[in-house]
């Protein structure tokens, strides 16, 4: 139970402290700056380890969307759907300040969000061949704590690589590196318990730009070319015998965006087609792709067209997809006329269950940034049966 040594009242009058305790404890994350308002025995007790410790021992994180927007200088920002609020993060530790972070991945495990590797360049022309650093850091958020610690390093530095999360481990594979410029084969797992980095076997050919993610207890990785029509292959990693194979099989998704796969459960699996559409496709259980629908157009206020949106983010959370932010074109018919390219803030749902989609809007981020998104991962907190 929680000690209390400076709150001389009752946390909630009328019911015992343990019961008041476990209520506050359960309260989402998004409404934490809100009961702090209430009282001063509630400030001092949300802000007590105590009362953090309590609920990572429960295991009530909550659910978030982490998401990392152009010109927000490394500042993430996270939206509680519980809440419908955004709110920022604490600003990410390391000396990369005033520079620009690309090429990285962003995953969840075990309760805690992760920033992995990627590349560091200047966000000015001042030193225009200067190269980017790549680095094998990783960050990593406590949403109990809401703070970044540096956690360990991957034993090879990398950008643009292949990431996902494989039954409570993170796998690490391909990408880009300042001495090897056709691509990776190295690949490594981290254990989150033991806070250690192994090596795992090479993948069979060198990867770079490529993409991770786990479908049925296995990595699949996918190189840049996947959805070309002379590229059907992927890579794929067992964990249960260590070893990597080469098989065929399609798997389309958007060029344009850099996390436009996302898998529900361990096998429901989305994917944004932009290939002259703006089309949702899921693949069933054969490992053939069925259209549901597509990314609503955007109209804005001062402007009769409908236009399609494109930078945007792609993510799941609970039952719901989300498409994040994005930018649009926008034709300015005044004068000689030209493109104005117009930053989007909003957020759109829909129930990939429910046919046909139904979109929704929730809270914007206007407040925190917007336009293309540079990455976004969910949090989901296990209910217990």
């Amino acid at each position: 139970m929680l000690v209390r040594e400076s709150v001389l009242q009752a946390i909630i009058p009328g019911l015992p402290d343990d019961l008041a305790l476990r209520c506050l404890a359960k309260v989402s994350h998004g409404y934490h700056g809100l009961l702090e308002t209430v009282s001063k025995g509630w400030r001092d007790l949300i802000r007590n380890p105590d009362y953090t410790n309590y609920k990572a021992r429960e295991g009530w994180c909550g659910d978030w969307l982490f998401v990392l927007t152009e010109g927000s200088n490394n500042q993430w920002v996270a939206y509680d759907p519980d809440a419908n609020r955004w709110h920022p993060l604490s600003n990410m530790p390391g000396a990369y300040s005033g520079r620009h972070h690309y090429g990285f991945s962003c995953i969840s495990v075990c309760n805690k969000f992760m920033v992995i590797g990627g590349s560091y360049a200047p966000n000015d022309s001042t030193f225009p061949n200067e190269k980017p650093l790549i680095t094998n850091d990783v960050l990593q958020f406590d949403p109990f704590k809401k703070q970044w610690i540096k956690v360990a390093s991957m034993r090879s530095p990398r950008s643009h690589f292949a990431c996902s999360v494989v039954r409570g481990k993170v796998y690490v594979a391909g990408g880009r590196s300042s001495s090897c410029v056709r691509g990776l084969a190295l690949a490594e797992v981290y254990d989150p318990l033991t806070n250690k980095w192994e090596d795992l076997p090479p993948l069979p050919t060198p990867q770079m730009d490529c993409l991770g993610l786990s479908y049925k207890g296995k990595l699949h990785v996918l190189s840049d070319q996947v959805g070309m029509p002379d590229q059907k292959t992927s890579e794929v990693f067992n964990p249960s015998d260590g070893t990597w194979c080469t098989v065929d099989d399609i798997w389309p998704f958007s060029r344009a965006m850099n996390f436009a796969v996302q898998v529900m459960g361990d096998d429901r699996v989305y994917t944004v087609v932009d290939w002259g559409e703006s089309s949702i496709k899921m693949r069933d259980a054969r490992g053939e792709w069925h259209h549901v629908g597509s990314v609503p157009s955007v109209v804005l206020p001062d402007h009769s067209r409908q236009l399609e949106a494109f930078g945007y983010g792609f993510a799941a959370l609970r039952h719901e997809l989300y498409i994040l932010g994005g930018r649009v074109l926008k034709w300015e018919e005044s004068g000689v006329g030209r493109f104005d390219i117009v930053k989007l803030c909003r957020i759109r749902v829909c129930d990939p269950g429910v046919a046909p989609l139904k979109w929704r809007e929730t809270r914007p981020m206007c407040c925190y940034g917007g336009g293309s998104i540079l990455g976004c991962a969910s949090m989901e907190e296990k209910s217990s049966l």
